[in-house]
């Protein structure tokens, strides 16, 4: 490990390893592994115990899949219900290499679509294994009941997403997420009647407990009646989803956080790739400064509406529906011709983002600029007739206008980017093991598929993918060593676990602060926002450490939480979720301060084409930058995992 510090804020430690990715032919690799893998016999299943944080599509299809192979499971989520996990929200639909267009869509041009869209910053084993078992993913759901739109004739319909010239979505309207975790649920309920899933509503993860260096359990709070809870296990799943409300502003539900993922990144699990954003590019704009979040417009809008703004700036203002056809400027038609409207999410929302700092946005204005561009639905109303853009898209349309007041059947909707989702996460294998052993990480909470870039509807498509089909295929290689020995209550590894815990509470309860939890978090929001969002530069980037470190430790003096601790408390829910926040928003600037490289979500201003494209260093920084939490005040210890691509050839993407 270097001695002296890096940038002044971090060291570089040994490079890391996947130790569990196989070698040889990569469409055979994932039956290899799968073959290799250390089997579990049905009868030593039963003493066998695992917890599983979060019932979003990749927890409540794991804890389901586990429950159903006769593991003990127990499953926790901060919801009333598993069925309100934040997977419901998710709109447009699941990627799968089925070819029912029969366009020359194949498990490999998923693959490479991945890999391009991530723009070369994933690993191709993991990548293949997804398009690979992708159509199996829609076989399961089909047979579970989820109602895929279908054709004329009842096969399975499709629709184009970003970032791809085929059509491989399936979905159900808008409402796509809903249905799949509708599936999920009824799963996961089946193995709760049967009594392999034991299931821990109103709990939210605080710790993660380790005991002679594995995952042994997690300290849990029970959110209703605020006691301090410890489970024990055999191993970890967390599939808790992203962190993107570190930004305070985004698509998200406002219970969604990174408290889990973080809590187990300081027990020693290495933090993948923490500064790859999704800023997504269909979004109802921000309206004003008091809002507490966003709301997603489904990707597949992309496929009929066209995206514009006046080509004069004296335009802007105008009511849309009188700007004729030649002052308009379909930007994206025009600068990428072969892709138009459906470039990957990354290219659509700088272009937005240039269009509008160029003066040309439209809408109302947030500190002086006007933030939002036309998606325009008048010409496929003219084309295919109302009733059936309805048909495709009716819930989206609807909930537009309830939420602005504007009816898109006549008026083109205002849309502008969003933070939406994270394609860092915890470091995983290839089992999806982080560095703790014991310790499994599935969907949005690990980095492992999707890069700097994740291509629309392929969340749902990794979610379920690692819930059904591989969590239950590699967790066995592990718990074949199980079960493991007992933890006593006086272990003093656990005990001081506890008292972390329950002193953090204490300092909480008794802080005489004079600032409320959420004006903290709204403004390392617009620190992280402003200086870690789309754009990013080195200027930035250390101005915002500076920014938040002092801010945080304003946090910690002056926080206030009212209420108490043993009852329902949300102040003190936030209070831990926001402490969480501070550290984890450094480490995604130091991360993305140290990337001196433009890459997908990852924008650097000083590394561009000449054309404003990004611009990425593949000799200096085609690895995956694994973090390493150091302890309370040290610097952060930086793994590299370096990217070697024997199948596709890196080169600068390109969807013109």
């Amino acid at each position: 490990m270097t001695e002296t510090l890096i940038k002044g804020l971090y060291r570089e430690g040994e490079a890391i390893v996947d130790a569990k990715a196989p070698q040889g032919p990569l469409e055979k690799r994932w039956e290899q592994r799968k073959f290799d893998a250390r089997l579990v016999n049905p009868a030593n299943r039963r003493k066998l115990s695992v917890i599983v944080v979060g019932t979003g599509l990749a927890g409540g299809a794991g804890a389901a899949s586990l429950g159903e192979m006769g593991y003990n499971v127990k499953a926790f989520f901060y919801q009333d219900s598993a069925r309100r996990a934040h997977s419901i929200a998710a709109q447009g639909g699941i990627n799968a290499a089925k070819n029912y267009k029969n366009d020359n869509d194949s498990t490999y041009r998923l693959f490479y679509d991945t890999i391009k869209g991530g723009d070369f910053r994933a690993r191709e084993s993991n990548v293949y294994r997804l398009a690979e078992v992708s159509a199996n993913i829609i076989d399961q759901c089909v047979a579970q009941g989820v109602p895929f739109a279908r054709e004329y004739g009842g096969l399975l319909d499709n629709r184009s997403f970003g970032g791809v010239q085929v059509s491989r979505t399936f979905y159900a309207r808008g409402q796509t997420g809903q249905q799949l975790l509708i599936g999920a649920y009824q799963a996961l309920m089946r193995q709760a009647k049967a009594g392999t899933v034991e299931l821990f509503s109103r709990h939210e993860m605080v710790d993660l407990i380790v005991i002679d260096g594995r995952a042994r359990g997690i300290i849990a709070r029970d959110m209703v009646t605020g006691e301090v809870e410890t489970h024990i296990a055999d191993a970890v799943v967390i599939a808790s989803g992203g962190y993107g409300n570190v930004f305070f502003l985004s698509t998200n539900a406002m219970g969604c956080n990174g408290s889990a993922v973080w809590r187990a990144h300081r027990r020693g699990a290495f933090f993948g790739n923490p500064c790859y954003t999704q800023i997504h590019p269909t979004c109802i704009p921000q309206h004003g400064s008091s809002q507490s979040k966003l709301t997603l417009m489904s990707e597949s809008l992309r496929n009929d509406g066209r995206i514009w703004v006046p080509k004069k700036a004296e335009d802007t203002k105008k009511d849309p529906r009188d700007i004729p056809e030649e002052d308009r400027d379909y930007y994206l038609e025009r600068i990428y011709p072969s892709f138009g409207n459906l470039v990957p999410r990354d290219i659509a929302s700088r272009q937005a983002k240039n269009m509008c700092d160029e003066g040309r946005g439209v809408g109302p204005e947030i500190d002086g600029v006007a933030r939002g561009v036309y998606l325009d639905f008048a010409e496929p109303i003219q084309r295919m007739g109302k009733a059936q853009v309805s048909a495709k898209y009716g819930n989206l349309f609807d909930m537009y206008e309830r939420i602005t007041g504007e009816n898109p059947y006549e008026v083109p909707m205002r849309i502008y980017p969003a933070v939406h989702y994270t394609m860092g996460g915890l470091w995983v294998d290839y089992d999806l093991q982080s560095t703790i052993p014991g310790l499994f990480v599935a969907g949005e909470a690990n980095f492992s598929d999707h890069g700097a870039n994740r291509l629309g509807a392929s969340a749902l498509m990794q979610g379920l993918a690692d819930g059904y089909f591989v969590l239950p295929n590699t967790i066995n290689d592990y718990l074949a060593d199980g079960p493991f020995p007992a933890v006593d209550a006086e272990n003093t590894e656990l005990k001081a676990i506890q008292k972390e815990n329950t002193d953090r509470i204490a300092h909480f309860m008794s802080n005489d602060g004079n600032r409320s939890v959420d004006s903290f978090h709204k403004e390392l929001g617009q620190i992280m926002w402003e200086y870690c969002g789309m754009e990013r530069t080195e200027e930035g980037l250390k101005k915002a450490i500076g920014m938040i470190r002092a801010l945080r430790e304003d946090f910690w003096k002056n926080v206030r939480v009212t209420g108490k601790a043993d009852e329902l408390n949300q102040a003190l829910e936030k209070a831990g979720r926001v402490a969480d926040f501070f550290e984890l928003g450094e480490l995604m600037c130091i991360d993305a301060l140290h990337r001196e490289e433009s890459c997908g979500g990852h924008f650097r201003a000083e590394s561009q084409t000449e054309e404003g494209e990004a611009l990425r260093h593949d000799d200096k920084f085609a690895y995956v930058a694994a973090w390493e939490f150091a302890g309370d005040g040290e610097a952060p210890v930086l793994h590299k995992e370096d990217l070697n691509y024997e199948f596709v050839h890196m080169k600068q993407r390109s969807y013109k």
